[in-house]
């Protein structure tokens, strides 16, 4: 197991290198000058100047590249232009709102997919089979924004029973925050709910024809029992790289519910930065949802070897 977590700690280094250089790269050594970007055509000599010193942009590429993974290791991302506030700040505020709306939205999903994807399973080509994979067809061509939508409409506008957007911070306890994240999670938990059960009844499938499966049975274990304690834990492989793929985009991909709900998460904050224009905070919130989507895949993969330890020897 050691030499297992060496080889994919490594690869999971590595390619937090090679993602922060791409980034780096994309943002401040391909042609163009990113104070001019930042400032317009209308800036004066003065005030290019004056935000090339600011950004370090006089200095070498390599060192300026360096600097950035030092400050990076010490959580130091620079300062926003456009907020005049530490970057580091800016994205700790935004991500107590994303964070949470991504894991409420996944542990939705997971939950709905696990037991509607076992239940169409174990009723193989029957009426309840037929009606999940109906029902997931639709959820998967449903957009995020116009269920989102909906849910405004029915919970917020008629029913009165969630707020229709804002998110009113978590200073005031647990509550009030998690409610306003309901809606919002229920509307991004629906498509990955969709896809996931699937995914997750083919899998079913394909381990309730192994041998163990009818061992199980003969020696007298209920088909719940089997479902849930034998034939789950062995079909999670595949299931596990959907989730890790589908809370990475959860992660990356909120910007539109944010907007629809006015929630002032992290989507927005990358938004907002584009439009002003403000290349610190784009580049330093593009390298971590990188660094967030490549820590998500490493976890999947220990995950892989404690779940089917077959995996960690062929990878050894």
């Amino acid at each position: 197991m050691g030499l297992f977590l060496l080889k994919r700690l490594a690869t999971f280094i590595a390619t937090l290198l090679v993602a922060s250089l791409v980034v780096f790269a994309v943002l401040d050594i391909l042609p163009g000058n990113v104070a001019d970007v930042m400032l317009g055509e209308s800036a004066t000599p003065e005030a290019r100047a004056a935000l090339v010193a600011k950004l370090g942009l006089d200095r070498p590429a390599p060192l300026r590249y360096t600097q950035w993974l030092a400050g990076l290791a010490h959580a130091d991302m620079g300062t926003s232009v456009a907020y005049d506030t530490p970057v580091a700040a800016l994205i700790a505020e935004r991500l107590q709102v994303t964070l949470p709306l991504a894991v409420m939205a996944m542990v939705l999903a997971a939950a709905i997919a696990l037991t509607l994807g076992l239940y169409a399973a174990s009723r193989h080509n029957r009426l309840g089979d037929v009606g999940v994979m109906v029902a997931s067809q639709i959820g998967m061509a449903i957009p995020n924004f116009w269920f989102a939508i909906l849910l405004i409409l029915l919970f917020a506008v008629k029913l009165q029973w969630f707020s229709a957007g804002g998110f009113p911070g978590w200073d005031d306890g647990l509550w009030e925050p998690i409610k306003a994240l309901v809606l919002p999670a229920t509307a991004l938990a629906v498509v990955q709910a969709a896809i996931l059960t699937r995914i997750t009844r083919s899998a079913v499938l394909d381990v309730l024809r192994e041998d163990f499966v009818r061992t199980a049975r003969a020696k007298g274990l209920s088909r719940r029992a089997v479902l849930w304690r034998h034939v789950l834990r062995n079909a999670m492989v595949p299931v596990l790289t959907v989730m890790g793929l589908q809370f990475a985009n959860l992660l990356t991909g909120t910007i539109v519910v944010e907007y629809v709900f006015s929630l002032p998460g992290l989507g927005r904050l990358i938004f907002q930065a584009i439009a002003n224009r403000d290349l610190i905070v784009v580049r330093n919130v593009v390298m971590l949802l990188a660094a967030a989507v490549i820590a998500i895949n490493f976890i999947v993969d220990v995950l892989y070897a404690v779940i089917d330890p077959r995996l960690k020897a062929t990878s050894s």
